[in-house]
Order: structure tokens, then C-alpha cells, then sequence
């Protein structure tokens, strides 16, 4: 099997149409390009080398995020409550406050905490669905976002005529789906996080599951752009586009 290089990345990102201008939210798996001389690092190095701004989901929902306190029920909700008062105070206690230095949930891909390790970035403050921006763009996604509304960096990145960019990963894993939802009143959940010692809040807005995502794949042929580099199946496709589709 050939080892995939920096350079075979960056001419397949190259290839899908990318350039210095370019700003892209960015969905990736490293096991997808098979063997990479460098791993995670010479992934992020051909990003960083072949686009303009890189948006990269950060969440530490692992580390922060508690159950719903027993008895509190929202309507449609999807979320399990801790059965006792006792059981909710251990879990906040297990959980930690947001802090911009907590690592990025290991369910994200190592891209993204490998990124935010070699590169000086902007990261959002949201306790459970934190970004990274690197680039010229990086302030302007990041200051979109509220803890309100978890997916504004994606609403501005609809704004600059950004693109999602998939490496290896499915539409399951595209969140500008989610936003597409919810701006139709759709999956908008309430979360729970610790903020401070002995403190918890609830987050509204909270996008749920993706597990239906790629159905929406057949619409969006027409608008990806696509390519293999190694044995990664590389996509670019136009925000506007999938959140026209999806809408």
C-alpha cells in the first residue's frame, strides 16, 4: 500500500478547488488516507498550506457535559435524566467547567486537537460545542457563535461562501446539516454542562443525532466536488449549497 505524503494531500485538496481564499469547515478522519508519512500532523500542515481559514468543530462535551437533573422534562427533549439527586451532584462533580486549554473530544477525530496544538487559533467559549478558526476569517466565525446558538460559525461561514470539506467522513458527520434543521425549528435540544464548582446550566439549541444524514448524499452530487487521495474519498462541497438542499 503507498504511504500518503504532505504534498499528495495538498494537491488533492488542490484539486478539489481549494485555495489560499478559500474558508472551509473541516470534517476529517485520519484512518481514511491509510498510512500518512507525518500522521495527523502532515494532515493539518496540507490544510493549513491549501486553504485560507479553517473551521474545525472542538467540542469537550466529554469532559463537561452532565444528564438532565431528575424531574426536569422538556417536552421532546431526547435526553436521559440522572435518576437521583445524588447521581447528578456526582456527575457535575466528575465533570469540569469549559476552559479554551481542554482537549477536544477524542469522538471528533485527532485532526482537530492535532490542529489545535500546532497552529495559533481563536477557540469559542460554548461549554459543549466549542470551534477552532485559523486563518484571516478565524475572529469573524468565532464571534458569531452564542451560547444561544451553538451553530453560528456556520451561519458566517454561509456568509464568506464558505464550503464543508469531508475527508474520509459521511454527510453523518456534516453539522452544517444540523443547522439546516434547525433553522426549519427542528432538532433543537436542551443540554446540560458544568460551569463552575457545584454549578450547572442548561444550553438550548443543542443539535441531536446524524444517523440519517447521507440520505441527503444524492442531492448533493451534483454540488461535490470530489477526489481520492490515497484511500481517503475527499469531498468539498459549497455551504450554501448543502444548506439549501438540506432545507
Amino acid at each position: 500500500m503507498k504511504v500518503i505524503t504532505e504534498d499528495d494531500i495538498a494537491q488533492g485538496l488542490t484539486a478539489l478547488g481549494l485555495q489560499r481564499s478559500s474558508a472551509v469547515i473541516v470534517h476529517a478522519s485520519l484512518r481514511s488516507f491509510g498510512t500518512v508519512e507525518g500522521g495527523a500532523q502532515a494532515v493539518c500542515r496540507a490544510l493549513h498550506s491549501s486553504c485560507g481559514t479553517l473551521l474545525l468543530p472542538a467540542g469537550s462535551w466529554d469532559l463537561t457535559g452532565v444528564p438532565a437533573p431528575p424531574g426536569l422534562l422538556r417536552p421532546h427533549n431526547a435526553c436521559a435524566n440522572a435518576e437521583t439527586w445524588q447521581a447528578f451532584e456526582a456527575a457535575v462533580d466528575r465533570a469540569v467547567p469549559y476552559a479554551d486549554d481542554l482537549p477536544i473530544d477524542k469522538s471528533l477525530g485527532i485532526i482537530p486537537e492535532t490542529m489545535r496544538h500546532m497552529w495559533k487559533h481563536v477557540r469559542s467559549r460554548h461549554p459543549l460545542m466549542s470551534y477552532i478558526a485559523i486563518g484571516p476569517n478565524a475572529h469573524e466565525l468565532i464571534a458569531a457563535q452564542r451560547l444561544d446558538w451553538p451553530l453560528g460559525p456556520l451561519e458566517a461561514l454561509a456568509k464568506l461562501k464558505g464550503d464543508v470539506l469531508l475527508l474520509g467522513v459521511t454527510h453523518t458527520s456534516n453539522t452544517a446539516i444540523h443547522l439546516a434543521e434547525q433553522r426549519l425549528g427542528r432538532s433543537r435540544f436542551y443540554r446540560y454542562t458544568k460551569t463552575a464548582p457545584y454549578v450547572w446550566m442548561e444550553l438550548p439549541n443543542i443539535p441531536g443525532q446524524s444517523h440519517q444524514f447521507d440520505d441527503i448524499e444524492p442531492e448533493c452530487r451534483a454540488s461535490t466536488h470530489e477526489v481520492m487521495i490515497g484511500s481517503c474519498r475527499a469531498r468539498r462541497i459549497p455551504i450554501h449549497d448543502v444548506l439549501a438542499i438540506a432545507e
